[in-house]
């Protein structure tokens, strides 16, 4: 039998939520089970760190409406898998969850939600929504990015701490070029560095930049590369430059990931971050006190935004094009997409 919905307080608005006690992370050796209720708890109490991450930016959402179990398939499609992606408004939402009319790389377009108060965030977890995944945008503006994102993915014979040695260096090159980055996990195995800029660029240059970070890092760093092919990474860290183009969206601050023992995506202080063998600790059940204890390490991200102009100017050193993802249409000046080992010789 169905456990009765309760209603929450999410900053003074009444959030209802059915089956409160749906198992939607499993008990492991480390963590308890979690419910849905407590997810959405959760949202609300982290509320001043994920709300820094998501406020008024299109946010589409990763939901598992039957919790997250071994085997499960996250798709496009509601009708495909257990799980999937919303990037329009879900029906029924609530009066007080605004919208941004958004344009996906196609051409085509859509309303995605774009929370501005932490009711929002809460009926979304209600809603199934584990992961949240804002794009570089605002709804003031969703053509012109006011953040540069470097997403650091641990390849094969790579591990955590090779993604914080890579995090470090792009820390330093940026610190060069008068830029303060900050850090957080990845709620995996990787490292996500980013830097707030003015909203001046479009989104081809903001990835430009991102793509000019990677090849400086990679020069530097023996463990880094920017190849766009698998095949040609080998045991390194991969610079995803790609996560910077239009409609390609990383994990947000605070956000649960869908996996054993509901880790979450934790900022950290670039000592601590360092000083760092495994992000295991950081899961749905620890982060509520580290963030009312410690703080959030990303208070001042938006203190500056930072001039985009000394990457460009790095990435002019250099201005050869790289490859988009695989549903992009044919984007100027992008080489063949062809994978390297099965390009044509001749």
């Amino acid at each position: 039998m169905a456990t009765r919905a309760v209603e929450v307080d999410a900053g003074g608005i009444a959030v209802r939520v059915s089956s409160p006690d749906r198992i939607v992370f499993e008990a492991t050796e480390h963590t308890p089970a979690f419910t849905k209720l407590e997810v959405v708890e959760y949202v609300i109490a982290v509320e001043d760190g994920l709300m820094r991450a998501l406020r008024d930016r299109p946010t589409a959402l990763e939901r598992w409406p039957k919790g997250v179990r071994e085997g499960m398939r996250l798709t496009t499609a509601k009708e495909y898998g257990e799980a999937f992606y919303s990037k329009r408004v879900p029906k029924g939402a609530p009066a007080h969850v605004p919208s941004v009319r958004i344009r996906f790389p196609s051409g085509r377009r859509a309303d995605e939600i774009c929370p501005a108060h932490i009711a929002d965030v809460a009926w979304a977890a209600h809603m199934g929504t584990i992961t949240f995944h804002p794009w570089a945008m605002r709804r003031g503006d969703v053509d012109r990015p006011d953040e540069l994102r470097i997403d650091l993915d641990p390849q094969e014979g790579t591990d955590f701490r090779d993604a914080v040695e890579a995090a470090l260096a792009v820390r330093d090159l940026l610190a060069e070029l008068g830029i303060r980055a900050f850090a957080k996990t990845s709620g995996s195995r990787g490292v996500h560095v980013f830097a707030r800029i003015a909203p001046r660029w479009t989104v081809t240059d903001v990835r430009h930049a991102a793509i000019a970070v990677g090849r400086a890092v990679e020069q530097r760093h023996r463990r880094v590369t920017t190849a766009w092919w698998k095949e040609e990474r080998g045991a390194r860290v991969f610079v995803d430059f790609n996560q910077n183009a239009r409609d390609r969206t990383i994990a947000s601050a605070y956000s649960p990931r869908p996996r054993p023992g509901a880790p979450v995506s934790f900022p950290l202080a670039w000592d601590d971050l360092a000083d760092l063998d495994s992000p295991r600790h950081f899961h749905l059940g620890s982060v509520p006190a580290l963030l009312r204890d410690q703080g959030d390490a990303w208070a001042e991200i938006d203190d500056v935004a930072h001039d985009l102009t000394p990457l460009l100017e790095l990435w002019e050193e250099n201005p050869v094009e790289m490859p988009y993802p695989p549903d992009y249409p044919k984007m100027p000046g992008e080489p063949k997409r062809v994978q390297p080992s099965k390009a044509k010789k001749g």
